[in-house]
């Protein structure tokens, strides 16, 4: 475990509905301090910044509206940030601030950038601190949660592990507060069978507001390859027990093969432009065969995109079957639905993809 990225949520963080539950940043820091100096690398995401800024307005609770909560973000994040450095630094570390939107991280461009300035970052020794920049994420271009942006960082950056911290000891059979029989899951091989099964309300529901993000950021780490644990945050030694090899929370086997680093950015990062609906034939030839997208397969074309934009590949029921970048626009393909024979492109060559394999990712089993 040489590279990890340690999320931590506002629940961790906070005691009561604004307060920064000091004890808890005090003993987040000292342990990722003592694996620095142990020679490893470490990369926090960190939320808090609306309970912070509200907490500082003299707010009893973080209101519900955008404008007030990304107001809010604007002044917690600057002092959350403050309460991160002087801290650090008084330990001889130095720390840098990234925010990140979901529009970053689908332009392949920016995507590249950011990644050289967090690798720049960890070879100077500094620590990272990321959070989602929700003073102008809108729904557009809003992420959504800290344990999804964790795991795209994850990715991004190829590390071993990702370590969520959550306000729950991992993943429980049953919901904890209310059956006291659950059970706590040592360890999952597969992230995408755990969160289907909480997604059709199997198990706990406390995961509908945290523990079921917590499984994507699960399923995307492993699908990269990428170890991931859901473990205790209030436990002030969390991440020392891992760095020792202890099996901490519910630990979540990384995937046999994994996606390679574009893939990655396809099936997780980048923002799909329009569905593609394809039969059953192409359904197989796509899981069973991984071959390329054929006209031949397609029944219906949803959304407006051109050529080289990610669409995502549904089936007749709806289940995302794969991504990938289209060959065609939306509008041509209307036109082609169907079609055996091919298209004829310039050059007077015959095409029959619709999205080539070296452009496709199929998700079964890593989900999206």
């Amino acid at each position: 475990m040489d590279r990890l990225v340690v999320k931590v949520g506002t629940s961790t963080l906070t005691a009561g509905e604004t307060t920064l539950a000091t004890d808890r940043l005090d003993a987040l820091v000292h342990q990722i301090v003592a694996l620095r100096r142990s020679g490893r690398k470490v990369v926090l995401v960190t939320s808090g910044a609306i309970v912070t800024g509200a907490n500082r307005l003299g707010l009893q609770r973080a209101p519900r509206s955008i404008p007030e909560r990304q107001a809010l973000a604007a002044v917690g994040q600057a002092i959350l940030m403050h309460e991160y450095e002087r801290r650090f630094t008084a330990s001889g570390v130095e720390v840098a601030q990234i925010l990140l939107t979901a529009d970053d991280l689908a332009d392949r461009r920016r995507y590249r950038h950011a990644q050289d300035a967090f690798r720049v970052l960890l070879r100077r020794g500094v620590v990272p601190i990321v959070n989602e920049n929700d003073t102008v994420a809108i729904d557009e271009i809003k992420i959504g949660d800290n344990d999804t942006l964790s795991a795209l960082v994850a990715c991004m950056l190829d590390v071993d592990l990702l370590c969520i911290l959550s306000d729950v000891a991992g993943l429980y059979t049953h919901d904890p507060h209310r059956n006291p029989d659950a059970q706590l899951i040592r360890v999952v091989d597969d992230a995408e069978g755990e969160a289907r099964r909480y997604a059709t309300g199997a198990g706990s529901p406390q995961g509908v507001g945290g523990m079921v993000t917590k499984l994507h950021a699960a399923r995307i780490a492993t699908a990269a390859g990428i170890t991931a644990v859901v473990a205790d945050g209030a436990d002030p030694d969390v991440l020392l027990r891992l760095a020792r090899g202890e099996l901490v929370g519910t630990l979540f086997r990384p995937a046999r093969e994994p996606l390679r680093a574009r893939q990655r950015w396809l099936a997780f990062a980048a923002r799909p432009r329009g569905h593609i609906v394809i039969d059953d034939g192409a359904r197989t030839a796509l899981l069973e065969q991984r071959r390329s997208l054929l006209l031949a397969g397609i029944v219906d074309v949803q959304g407006q995109f051109e050529v080289g934009d990610l669409v995502v590949v549904n089936d007749g029921s709806g289940e995302q079957v794969a991504v990938g970048l289209a060959g065609y626009s939306s509008g041509e393909l209307r036109r082609l639905i169907g079609q055996r024979g091919g298209a004829v492109v310039p050059g007077g060559r015959t095409r029959h993809e619709a999205v080539h394999r070296d452009n496709l990712v199929v998700l079964a089993g890593n989900g999206r």
